[in-house]
Order: structure tokens, then sequence, then C-alpha cells
């Protein structure tokens, strides 16, 4: 296939923080890449230099000539105009008309319905959507995607794997999501220092990927013992050896000490650094901790949800789905007993102790330093009796002593969601209420995570789009925003099975509905489709029409001539606004057949 995008020996710092140094890869057409790597190895870095808004320290990049990039961000922002403008807010004012045509296949695709709404308050998922729509728009050659299922609720997840599918435009998507990655990917790149290149490449998808990476670690591993006993045997020569006399035995300690500085890089590269989750549970004995009855909460005069019956006892962990607006955060917030409910009844056990992980991160004021985050006071933390200074707990997250006075905002997504998870690690708790804990976590950080949650002795109410993550660690599922909701599934898998299930049923009805209408044309007669074909180039000529008049009108001096000049242009405006009138009316007609 065609290479798109070669990428020669890049390297970037900032400061003393190296983030991948004499990097190299392509980019084919065909591609569907994955990008990994631990929080904080470049990968957002990476591809804001590939699209020219952050630049390399060294190392070129070659574009195939004319080459077109799309990018969509992690946390898109659109100013107060309509849906449709801001999908071609990139376009200047002479390409806007094209643009917007495929602008609106492109928002009918992804299930925008009221293209005049104000995209600057639209949701976090909808706002995804349009970014997406808006890279799209120009038509690149390749897609560069940044954590792109964040803030989209299951059922948009879903939507955005079909429809990247469907699409099947070149890209390189940074996603921590594995599922998503599983099912979309034929390439899975990795950006590690643990690896000799900083890049670890393969081809096939996630699964194929984590088995060559664990094969590749195992024979650097065995590389790094076989040198030592080398390398060991080399030494006990030299000590037993005379001192290097002649240029035989020079060469041997020469070759000695290029073996001991590639033992300790294969050393460096071997180390596994991981962050050392464990969440602190009171050991209480009672049963039932929360105890919810009838719960139903009203927004607007429209109910968000009713009739919802919990009961939280040690061991249960609770995961809650359903699509963005259903009240999933608003439901937390109630068991957490930050939100009233309308209705219903909650009874808490004596003396409970709850923790909350808030999804925005609005927990971590920006303008505290690393150390202040992780610890409020001197230098030590309190963890399960024990005091520990400030450098061994930054280090059980991946911090390293000297990054303890950067500013919470030079930090990562990543970075931040681990001093939050730090800082709850702290708290002694009954009841883990866990708001999208696992957005911007890097995949080893996910595992360990999860291990964690399993062994927690108490009570677990999360709210995640990661799949797999409620899939290995949910003993029950809540669905909400449903027909037949609220509902309890005993796992994520049957729960997901019943919603292929639901869009079965719904597609059956909906064929038989269409079998037993009665029969209609399946498309625009032939001379209105000719029609319909011709109008965009009789619009543009009607207003080209108008304009020619406009300026002679302007530029006419003589009254006579005012008069008949007038007259043509009334009757070029009339024109001009039938043939809109007309296209609008074969327009809703095309549509209405399905075309």
């Amino acid at each position: 296939m065609s290479t798109l995008l070669s990428i020669q020996s890049l390297s970037k710092s900032y400061g003393p923080q190296i983030l991948f140094d004499d990097l190299s890869f392509s980019i084919s057409a065909g591609d569907r890449i994955g990008l990994l790597g631990p929080n904080g190895a470049g990968k957002s870095t990476l591809v804001k230099i590939l699209i020219g808004q952050d630049t390399a320290d060294e190392g070129t990049i070659s574009k195939r000539q004319g080459l077109k990039i799309g990018y969509a961000s992690q946390s898109p922002s659109f100013p107060s105009m309509s849906v449709e403008d801001a999908a071609v807010i990139d376009f200047p004012e002479s390409e806007k008309e094209d643009a917007l045509i495929r602008a609106r296949v492109l928002l009918s695709k992804a299930l925008f319905t009221d293209f005049s709404a104000d995209s600057s308050k639209l949701s976090g998922g909808w706002k995804k959507r349009l970014d997406l729509v808006r890279a799209l728009t120009s038509e690149p050659d390749v897609l560069l995607l940044d954590e792109p299922t964040n803030h989209l609720d299951l059922e948009g997840i879903l939507w955005l794997e079909k429809f990247l599918m469907r699409e099947r435009v070149p890209l390189l998507v940074v996603s921590h999501d594995r599922f998503f990655l599983q099912n979309l990917c034929n390439r899975v790149f990795e950006l590690n220092r643990c690896y000799p290149e900083g890049i670890f490449i393969s081809d096939g998808n996630l699964a194929d990927f984590l088995e060559r990476k664990e094969t590749f670690l195992k024979g650097q591993l065995e590389q790094e013992r076989s040198l030592q006993t080398t390398l060991r045997d080399e030494i006990e020569w030299l000590r037993r050896s005379p001192k290097a006399r002649t240029t035989k035995s020079r060469s041997r300690i020469e070759r000695a000490e290029k073996m001991l500085e590639e033992l300790a890089n294969l050393k460096e590269r071997n180390k596994k650094p991981t962050v050392k989750i464990s969440f602190s549970a009171s050991e209480r004995e009672t049963r039932k901790l929360i105890a919810g009855h009838n719960l139903g909460i009203t927004l607007g005069g429209k109910p968000l949800f009713q009739g919802v019956d919990i009961l939280l006892s040690p061991g249960v962990r609770l995961g809650i789905v359903g699509k963005n607006g259903t009240g999933k955060t608003t439901l937390l917030k109630i068991l957490a007993g930050q939100v009233t409910p309308d209705m219903g009844t909650l009874k808490y056990a004596d003396d409970l102790k709850l923790v909350y992980f808030d999804q925005h991160r609005e927990q971590i004021p920006l303008d505290l330093t690393l150390k202040e985050a992780l610890c409020e006071n001197g230098d030590t933390v309190r963890y399960r009796g024990q005091d520990i200074h400030i450098n061994g707990w930054a280090s059980r997250f991946l911090f390293s002593p000297d990054r303890l006075m950067i500013p919470v905002r030079c930090l990562s997504g990543g970075e931040r969601a681990r001093i939050l998870i730090a800082k709850l690690m702290l708290k002694p708790a009954d009841v883990l209420f866990l708001d999208e804990p696992t957005n911007d976590l890097d995949i080893p950080t996910l595992e360990v995570m999860e291990e964690n949650l399993k062994e927690f002795a108490g009570a677990v109410v999360l709210i995640s789009h990661d799949r797999c993550l409620m899939d290995n660690i949910c003993t029950q599922i809540l669905s909400l925003g449903g027909p037949a909701d609220p509902h309890f599934y005993m796992g994520y898998k049957q729960w997901q099975q019943a919603q292929v299930e639901s869009v079965a049923a719904k597609e059956s009805a909906r064929k038989a509905e269409k079998a037993a209408a009665p029969p209609r044309p399946k498309k625009l007669p032939y001379m209105e489709q000719k029609e319909l074909d011709g109008m965009h180039k009789a619009i543009e000529s009607a207003e080209e029409a108008v304009n020619q008049l406009q300026k002679s009108s302007d530029e006419n001096q003589d009254p006579k001539k005012s008069v008949n000049i007038y007259t043509e242009l009334g009757i070029a405006q009339e024109k001009l606004e039938k043939l809109y009138s007309r296209w609008q009316e074969l327009e809703n007609k095309a549509k209405n057949l399905g075309i």
C-alpha cells in the first residue's frame, strides 16, 4: 500500500523529560492504527506534531504531496453557532457552500437531527461527534483521533466503531479502550521506552499485539539473563588475567565494556514500573450498606428515572449504563448523598464511609503543585496506619521526585487521574462511587485498577464507557433510559445481549410495518430526478444573473435605464426564489422516498 506519512528519527523533550527519541514509523493507505503507551509517553504530543500544532526537537516528517490530515481532539469546544456552521468552520467562505453539502450528509450519519442547534451547548459526547464530522468534512486522506471514546456513552462508542469502519478512512487513534481497539484496528503501535527503538509495531488487532509484545519482552528479559552470564565469565577472566598488555587483551576489555553498557540498557528497558493501587476498606461487617427504594428524580418537568430499587452490600460491584442524559451521574450522586431525590427513600448503615471519584477532576485545583496535590500537609501521608514520605508515595503512582514541584495544569489527563486515585486510597471507604474513572488511564493502570476493585471488601458503584472494565468487574448492571428500564442484569454481557435483541426486535418490527404499508415508488420520476440533478447549476446561474443586475444598478447613472434594470432584477430574483422553493420541494420528496 502507498505510504501517506513517513516519520524519521523524531525526538521531543520538555525540559529534562524525554517523551520520545529517534522515533521512526510510517502510515499507509488502509491502515487503522491504534496508538498506545503509558501516560506521559507523548502520544498526544506526537499527534499534535503530525498536524503541525507542535514541533519536534529533531527528525523529519514526509507527507505525500497534497496530503490532507483530519484531526479530532480529546476535548473539543465550539463557539455559539449552529451545528452545521460549526461543521464547516475551517473552510473559507468561497468553499463553504460545497462543504456544507458534505457536512449535512455526515451530520445525518452522526445521528444529528437539528442542524440549527447551538453547538456550544451540546453535551461532551455530541461535541465529540460534531468534531469528528468537522474533521471528515474536509475529506481527509488520513484521520488522527485523540481519545475519541472519552465522554461518549456506550451506545455512542458502538456507533463510533461502526461509523469509522464504514467510512474506511486511514486513521491513527490514541485510545485506551481495549474493546474499541480490538474491534477497529488492524495495526497497533506502542510508544514505550522499554523497546530498543522506543516503539513497538504490530500488524493485526489488539490481541495479536498483546501476544507479540509478551513474546518480545520475554525474549528481551532472556537476553538480559544471557548477557549477565556471559559478562560474568568475562569479568572473571579479566580478574584472573594480568593487566592487558596485548591487542587481543585490550580488545576483550573493550568488548566487556560494551557488554556492560548493553546490559545497563537492557536492565533499564526491562524495568516494569506499575502503579500501586489498593483502595482502603473499612472492614465493616454490615450486610446492608445502602438501601434505596423507589428512587426517582425529575429534570425540567420530565422524569430522568423513577422506580429504582437498590441494595448495596459488601462485594457488590454495580455498573450503571444508559445513554447520555438518562441520569447515570445523577443517580450516583443520589446514592452518595450529594443530590436529594424527588421520590423514594434511602437508608444508610451507621457511620457509613463514602468515597466519590469525580469524572471532571474538579477536586484537583490546577494551580497546586504535584506535591501539594498528593500531600496536603508536610512531607508525609498517612496510609493504612503508616506514615509514608512524599517521595515514596509519589513513586507508587509513577511520579519521580524531581517532578513534585510541577503545577497540576502541566500534567497529562492520565497523570491527573492517578493523583485523584492516590487521594482516594488515603480514605477508608465502605462504598466507592466511581464516575468514569478510566478516562485517560493507560492500559497497564487500567488492569491494576481492575484487580484492586475486584479485591475491594466494600461495595462499588461504577459508571464507565470502558466495556472491558465493566465486563471484568461488575457483578450487576443497572440499565437506565430504555423502554423497560430501570432493569437489572447479572453482568455486562447479559445487558449487551439484551441490547442486541432489542435492536433486532425493532428492526423486525420496522420491516413488518414496511411490508404492510402500501407500495410506493423507490425513486423520483425520471424528469424530476433530472431536474433535481441540474438544480445546483441552475441556482448558480440564477444567482449570477441577480448579482450582475445588482452590479449594473449600482453603476448605472441613467434614470431611464434604471427602470428596465430594476424590472429585470425583480424578475431574476423571483426566478431565483422559485428555484430555491422547487429545490426544497424535490429534496423533501426524495428524502421521504428514502433516497
